[in-house]
């Protein structure tokens, strides 16, 4: 990666997308971001949230700003794992079994209220996320290039819901929180409604080749011993910590030199700073962590025991 394709393709592209999914979720543009750097990472994204708030908006304006062929599935109690990875069924006319895809088939996927679903079916999405390929009876198949899951949960407490476990949480690059809109935007919600579906007017400014040359110019990234240092020192912190029983696993660390590379690339620069590492921690080590019965019983958040620890961990100068 040259900066002259950075700075010439690689940043206008980004910043269109961005400006293309600002046309329907509207005063959410830290979200927006964040779910473009996941993406830039190669990573899946977790929203946690009430129902409502625009989730699947997002995912839908994404897809049609990165010209990505989407799937959308409602997990619900009954949905079978072949329904994800899909499944063979015998064809009476022409005597053979033949491969009927399952939903994940596509470049971005969208798992709508996951943890209302069994555990069979959460973990047919956890190896089609981590292998990026399905295996029905013995044949692997692989996904589309980019593939992307973005998956939404709903609060833990509402009907018909359960925890995820630790093992799933750790396979999303991020969890994000799209929470209510303010006062004005959501007047500007209702006035754009008012009008048309604004989705009519979100337009393709990326091609899936761009999104590709965008992750692969991530990876490119230059990060000094030092941030990577930093980066484990985060870890460690979490992992000593009193107040945390589960700390940072090696994969959350990589997750976050992945984030820290993309939010490097997506600024202009071909080189990570702490700033970087410190803009993603939040969203990309909170789910990860679980907290003693202590900290739970003295009313501490995983954002606020983080908080201390990225206190406690000086960034390097570089």
């Amino acid at each position: 990666m040259t900066e002259q394709e950075l700075q010439n393709h690689i940043i206008p592209r980004s910043k269109a997308v961005i400006n293309e999914v600002k046309k329907v979720v509207i005063g959410k543009d830290d979200i927006i971001i964040k779910t473009l750097l996941a993406i830039t990472a190669k990573g899946h994204i977790l929203l946690d949230d009430i129902p409502g708030v625009g989730k699947t908006t997002l995912a839908v304006a994404f897809s049609k700003a990165m010209s990505l062929d989407y799937k959308r599935m409602q997990f619900t109690p009954d949905v079978m794992p072949a329904d994800v990875t899909g499944f063979n069924f015998y064809n009476k006319q022409t005597g053979q079994f033949e491969f009927r895809e399952g939903a994940a088939m596509c470049s971005l996927f969208l798992a709508d209220e996951i943890n209302r679903t069994s555990s069979r079916t959460q973990s047919a999405l956890l190896e089609v996320m981590e292998e990026g390929a399905v295996t029905v009876d013995g044949v692997t198949r692989t996904l589309p290039r980019p593939f992307i899951v973005i998956a939404t949960q709903n609060p833990v407490g509402s009907v018909g819901t359960q925890l995820l476990p630790e093992s799933q949480l750790d396979r999303f690059i991020i969890k994000l929180s799209m929470g209510y809109p303010d006062l004005e935007s959501e007047i500007s919600i209702l006035r754009s409604k008012a009008a048309a579906d604004p989705a009519d007017a979100v337009r393709a400014v990326a091609s899936r080749q761009d999104i590709i040359m965008i992750q692969n110019a991530a990876d490119d990234v230059f990060a000094d011993d030092r941030i990577y240092r930093y980066i484990a020192s985060i870890a460690a912190a979490t992992r000593e910590h009193p107040l945390i029983k589960l700390g940072l696993s090696p994969r959350g660390t990589v997750a976050l030199a992945s984030m820290a590379k993309a939010c490097a690339l997506l600024h202009g620069r071909t080189f990570v700073i702490p700033d970087d590492v410190k803009y993603v921690a939040g969203d990309v080590c909170a789910h990860r962590l679980i907290l003693t019965a202590k900290a739970k019983a003295s009313g501490s958040s995983t954002e606020t025991v983080l908080a201390e620890v990225m206190n406690s961990v000086p960034a390097p100068k570089l």
